[in-house]
């Protein structure tokens, strides 16, 4: 078994965290059994949200009566000590506990510190003190604030994009993160399901001692997948090398990595998905993608205003309503049989 300890955390926890956003999309029953089947096979570290819907929910069910033996990370999306509060009491009725491992603050535009109007690491501080939460950390997908999280030694942890796409910018990151011994957290291990290879993208995570990866799992297959790397975990290989090199080619550069920050639309577009759909007919099944649903999706794109709001709100600084459009056209030419996939 192989180990992370999440810097001035303390937390020691196998290389397999449970990133529980996607049993939102499956029954209390479904959900409750695959967390405790990753947990009777050895992964302790579940990540969830009070944006998930009803995931903290699942995992409040999957592990009453023994609190002590995982370690339990969720997420407040407030944006003032209000908020925070609401968020926090909400978290722990809907997580059966009196107390959360890791709080974390969930991909502010900035960084939040002592003495803010808004309050909330002020707030965080408080429910520290009085033991509703055990450590202060932060998500984020932009590198100039997670620079400055870093910098502000004012948090244990921070969970950000890292997959083997990663580019020179993310790995300094990382190091950063180590020699201030603060947790990392990669969320996006497999860059939003644009990673098919899990044994590459454990193999490549495994490179760094202080990583811990968060997979997300909907499926027992899934789950089955990564449970099976705690026994006999992945090593870097010529053959995965190799893999790692050919996506790298094709999927480094200027690609929706699907994290939704851009949404709502106002023309209902799924930008998460439609900005993103070239990738994904040549990476995953693509029978469900082309389906009368699918199609109606992208036909939606057509409907774009260009009012440039999800440009201004992609934390990797896309052109969004191109990339959009680029899609679209792939699409088009897919359906019509002038390319193959």
């Amino acid at each position: 078994m192989v180990t992370v300890k999440l810097g001035k955390t303390g937390i020691t926890t196998d290389k397999n965290g449970f990133g529980a956003l996607p049993i939102q999309r499956i029954s209390d029953e479904d959900a409750v059994y695959l967390l405790r089947k990753a947990y009777e096979n050895g992964m302790t570290y579940f990540d969830t949200a009070r944006w998930y819907s009803d995931s903290e929910h699942k995992i409040g069910l999957a592990f009453a009566g023994m609190r002590d033996k995982v370690y339990i990370a969720t997420k407040t999306g407030a944006v003032d000590a209000e908020g925070f509060w609401q968020d926090l009491e909400t978290s722990l009725v809907n997580l059966q506990t009196d107390y959360i491992d890791v709080y974390q603050f969930h991909n502010p535009a900035f960084c939040p510190r002592p003495g803010d109007m808004n309050g909330l690491y002020d707030a965080a501080l408080e429910a520290k003190e009085q033991g509703k939460i055990r450590h202060i950390g932060i998500t984020n997908h932009r590198l100039s604030v997670a620079h400055e999280v870093v910098e502000s030694g004012l948090y244990e942890t921070l969970q950000f994009p890292f997959s083997y796409l990663a580019t020179d910018k993310d790995i300094e990151l990382v190091d950063k993160c180590k020699e201030a011994d603060m947790g990392f957290i990669a969320m996006k291990a497999l860059s939003g399901g644009l990673i098919n290879n899990s044994a590459a993208a454990y193999a490549y995570l495994a490179q760094y001692e202080n990583v811990l990866p968060i997979w997300g799992v909907q499926r027992e297959s899934e789950l089955d997948e990564f449970l099976s790397y705690i026994g006999n975990p992945p090593v870097m290989t010529q053959e995965l090398e190799a893999v790692i090199r050919h996506d790298r080619e094709e999927l480094l550069g200027d690609f929706c990595r699907g994290c939704g920050y851009c949404m709502p639309c106002p023309a209902d577009i799924e930008i998460h998905t439609c900005a993103r759909m070239s990738l994904l007919l040549r990476r995953a099944p693509s029978g469900n993608l082309l389906d009368e649903d699918g199609q109606e999706k992208m036909k939606k794109v057509e409907n774009c205003m260009h009012c440039n709001q999800c440009k201004s709100k992609c934390p990797y600084g896309l052109d969004t309503p191109t990339l959009l459009q680029k899609n679209l056209e792939d699409y088009k030419k897919v359906l019509a049989g002038e390319v193959q996939v």
